[in-house]
């Protein structure tokens, strides 16, 4: 290659690559974060001033939050909110929602079985997986110090 097409090239690329910026990103990240927590808490105070105990409030506001999540990406609004907000809106409990949702919504398609059966966990299937082996080794790591009296 001469050095005009290599030229050529190089801004070719520098065109194409997006460009990020982290302080950016960090702040879609904590507005959107931040703003599923400020909805999640006011679930919570509204299902408190109706009289409801703390821990049952808590489990309705988890499954509106879910709820929320799996309608949005139903419509095919979540993909939007991730894009802007990053990790912001993957990390918590409606992230988790969503990427149950998304894939059943994909492959709904190839039926019941193939389709969403066999689907439905491929993207939380690992965290799923390894979130019950690691609470299996630690709690076997604490039965065994248990047993030599460390705990």
């Amino acid at each position: 290659m001469d050095q005009r097409q290599q030229k050529e090239y190089q801004d070719y690329i520098k065109q194409i690559t997006p460009t990020h910026s982290l302080s950016k990103q960090v702040l879609h990240a904590f507005l959107t974060g931040g703003t599923i927590c400020v909805i999640g808490q006011g679930i919570l105070v509204f299902l408190g001033k109706t009289g409801m105990d703390e821990k049952a409030a808590g489990s309705w506001c988890s499954l509106l939050l879910v709820l929320c999540s799996v309608l949005l990406t139903g419509f095919n609004l979540y993909p939007s909110i991730v894009k802007w907000g990053g990790a912001g809106a993957l990390v918590p409990i409606t992230g988790f929602a969503n990427s149950v949702a998304a894939p059943a919504i994909e492959f709904q398609k190839e039926g019941q079985v193939f389709g969403i059966g066999c689907k439905i966990f491929t993207i939380a299937g690992p965290v799923i997986l390894y979130g019950i082996f690691t609470s299996w080794v630690l709690g076997l790591i604490y039965w065994i110090g248990t047993l030599a009296g460390a705990a």
